[in-house]
């Protein structure tokens, strides 16, 4: 199930996520999941993409090196889906309307 999405511009730079997480909908999947632990990892990937020091490891890498890392499989609960490209003049705007398309 979709949980977020993450939106990378690299001509200005911006990285940024929005996730949504209804526990209700992923324990109708599997009723072991953990949930607090799904929302601890969409938490971080925020963090990351935000960069500064709430992103760990990648706090002094630029937007580009954070986005590959978020885009990377590392998690069995969490698992990036494919990159998609396209353009845009408001990453931020086209975040939101990314969420509330494809985030139930």
């Amino acid at each position: 199930m979709n949980a977020g999405v993450v939106v990378y511009q690299r001509a200005t730079g911006f990285v940024a996520a929005r996730t949504r997480l209804d526990p209700a909908r992923l324990r109708s999947l599997d009723p072991d999941a953990d949930a607090e632990g799904a929302a601890a990892l969409l938490r971080a990937v925020e963090a990351v993409c935000g960069g500064g020091s709430g992103a760990g490891g990648a706090a002094g890498d630029d937007a580009g090196r954070r986005f590959r890392w978020l885009v990377a499989p590392r998690s069995a609960l969490l698992q990036p889906g494919p990159v998609h490209t396209g353009l845009t003049r408001a990453p931020g705007a086209e975040l939101d309307r990314l969420l509330e398309r494809l985030v139930p």
